[in-house]
């Protein structure tokens, strides 16, 4: 049996952010892989697909054009809104998930291996057994 999940990505900052999505190896790309999250909005990326695995991080400082040509002082993917397939630019804080299919078990962690740009924090809802939340909810740098 197999079960896909939703993704839900808030910025709780009081700045707008640019989360950006890059798909593990084998894995399919989400169904974007950057946009733009101002000061107390949310997104939701439906349909994450059981085994999928891959990483997701904030952008600060962003400027893009109208054809998603630009920059982000950190957490940059190739100078584009859009990552497609390139990670980020050290530094960057990133979620890291590898989800399980049928009855295996969900892995994810909070990473500073690529620095710190932002406080990120991850909380799953709606399963079943025991996941806690992980992370790091304040800001290093103050």
């Amino acid at each position: 049996m197999s079960h896909c999940c939703t993704f839900t990505i808030s910025n709780n900052c009081p700045y707008t952010i640019w989360p950006g999505t890059l798909a593990g190896s084998g894995s399919p790309p989400l169904q974007t892989t950057g946009f733009r999250l101002d000061a107390g909005q949310s997104v939701r990326i439906p349909s994450v697909p059981a085994g999928w695995s891959g990483r997701i991080w904030g952008r600060t400082g962003c400027k893009f054009d109208a054809n998603g040509v630009g920059l982000c002082q950190t957490g940059d993917c190739g100078g584009r809104l859009q990552c497609d397939g390139n990670g980020a630019t050290p530094p960057a804080s990133l979620f890291e998930i590898t989800l399980g299919s049928g009855n295996e078990q969900d892995f994810y962690d909070v990473s500073l291996v690529d620095g710190y740009n932002l406080p990120i924090f991850a909380a799953p809802r709606g399963v079943h057994g025991s996941c806690n939340a992980t992370g790091c909810s304040s800001d290093l740098n103050l």
